[in-house]
This record gives structure tokens, C-alpha cells and sequence, in this order.
């Protein structure tokens, strides 16, 4: 594991029946990459009012990512934040870590079991990146950067023009369908690293992603729908934000994710997190 007991970073009240759940992404929604101004200040308050909660017995904070779990320590330690949330869902939501006294750095064997008896394997990722390009003249770009991780297999696409992009988006999907993977698609976000007229493109087993980690929690934990929050920037997010009742993008959010879901909290990154969480909160 990355971390220990002796690592500097505080860990939030254990809460074993949560009333609520709160699903964050993390890069450009709970971390700013930008860290000018009071925004370091801004997400220490949001860190403060989560221990409150969480000290109170009814809130267990996660985050829900596309990153690896190296990538998103590596930037809490850089970004001087204090405490780690209750779990960390990285990797595109195909892994779960919790960060609690009992279980700390401890992977949900449950969801290991799901994924690990399922068929997703490099063998076919390389198959499918072969076939595309042999095919249907669809070329995707390892994101070497980040590595492969073991359930997450990530590529960029190079835009080209609307007609091409479509029926490249096509033939990803339908070659993904035909080899039993589930894959995300999203124009990448040049403010969270990644290179400008771009595409993510993410193979992951079926059954995995965002959304689904939202579902599993909250039967695992029984928590009720209206229960739940979730906050995003991208589009990689929104079925995250469909799958709660009170799905909310930050306020510094993509235009093309604005374009496609209508609530946007007030205020940018941990301002806008802590805004929404209180008006409703502290209002139940």
C-alpha cells in the first residue's frame, strides 16, 4: 500500500451506518489544479464540515475517480490537504479503498471478487486496439503517463471532424460490445493534465464505472437514494450525477458538461461542494 498509519494525513471519524453519502470526483471538482488564491482555504472549510459530519455519525465522504490512487495521493500531499476521505473508488470506479482506522488501505473484497471473476484482461484490450486499426482505420493512443492499472485500460483519441469522430465512436463501442468490455468515452480536460482536442477513451470491465460504484455503496451501506450527493466537472461524471438525488456539477465544470446536466452548484470546486452540502444539510 502507498501509505501507513504514520503518514500525516488525518483520517475521518469512522462511520459504519451513514445517513448520507457524498460521491466526489476528484481532479478539477475536489482538487483544484490551480491552487491560486483562497482555494487551498476554501477546501480545508469543506474538509472541516465533513469531520463534523462524520464525527456526528452521519456522513461518509468518498471519492470517485478516473485517476489512479498513486496520481490522486500524490496531489493531496502536493495540494497540503489534511485529511483522506472515507474511500477512494480510482481508476475509473474498478477499484475501492478505504481509509478508515479499521480497514485502512484495505480494498472492498467484495467488489474484488465481482471484478475478478469477470473476463477483462490486457489480452483484449490489445486485441481491440488491433482490430480497430485494421478494421475501421481507428487509431487510440496509450495514456502512458498514467499506466495500466489492473481493471483500467486508457487511451486517448485525436479529434478529427464531427463525421469521422462519429463513426470512430462507433467502431469503439460496437468492437468493445463485441469483446465483452465496457468503455468510456469524454473529451479530456486540458486544466486536469491531459493534451487539448482530445478524448478519453477508457476500457474497464462491464459493470464497473462511476455509476456503479454509487450503486454498490448505497446497498452496501443501505443508505436511501435521497441520501446522496455527487459532484463532478466532466462528462464523465454525469451518470455519476444521475445516479443520486442531488447530483451537482461545480461551478468551473466543462461547457459541454453544463450543456448536459442542469444542476450547478454555486461556486467553484470545495466551495461549491460546501455550499450545496449545507443548504441541504443543515436545512433536513
Amino acid at each position: 500500500m502507498l501509505l501507513n498509519k504514520t503518514t500525516e494525513f488525518k483520517l475521518f471519524s469512522n462511520v459504519t451506518s451513514p445517513k448520507y453519502i457524498v460521491f466526489c470526483d476528484f481532479d478539477e471538482t475536489y482538487y483544484p489544479h490551480s491552487l491560486i488564491g483562497d482555494r487551498q482555504h476554501y477546501f480545508h472549510e469543506l474538509e472541516k464540515y465533513i469531520e463534523k459530519k462524520s464525527n456526528d455519525g452521519e456522513l461518509m465522504f468518498g471519492l470517485v475517480t478516473g485517476s489512479s490512487m498513486k496520481s490522486v495521493l500524490d496531489k493531496m500531499e502536493r495540494g497540503n490537504f489534511r485529511f483522506l476521505p472515507h474511500f477512494i473508488a480510482s481508476d475509473l470506479g474498478t477499484e475501492i479503498t478505504y481509509f478508515t482506522e479499521d480497514y485502512f488501505g484495505k480494498r472492498d473484497v467484495e467488489w474484488d471478487y465481482r471484478l475478478e471473476n469477470g473476463n477483462f484482461s490486457k489480452r483484449k484490450s490489445d486485441e481491440i486496439i488491433q482490430l480497430l486499426q485494421e478494421k475501421y482505420r481507428v487509431y487510440l493512443r496509450a495514456q502512458t503517463q498514467l499506466g495500466i492499472s489492473r481493471y483500467k485500460h486508457n487511451f486517448y483519441y485525436q479529434e478529427q471532424n464531427e463525421l469521422v469522430d462519429g463513426e470512430s465512436f462507433l467502431a469503439i463501442k460496437t468492437v468493445a460490445k463485441q469483446y465483452g468490455v465496457a468503455v468510456n468515452m469524454n473529451r479530456c480536460n486540458p486544466l486536469a493534465g491531459d493534451p487539448e482536442d482530445c478524448f478519453d477513451v477508457d476500457f474497464t470491465p462491464i459493470g464497473t464505472g462511476k455509476d456503479e460504484i454509487v450503486r454498490f455503496m448505497l446497498n452496501k451501506y443501505k443508505v436511501k437514494p435521497e441520501h446522496t450527493f455527487a459532484f463532478g466537472d466532466s462528462g464523465n461524471d454525469l451518470e455519476m450525477l444521475k445516479a443520486v438525488k442531488h447530483g451537482y456539477l461545480v461551478e468551473n465544470a466543462t461547457e459541454e458538461a453544463k450543456n448536459a446536466h442542469a444542476k450547478v452548484a454555486a461556486g467553484e470546486y470545495s466551495i461549491g461542494i460546501i455550499n450545496t452540502l449545507k443548504s441541504i444539510l443543515d436545512n433536513a
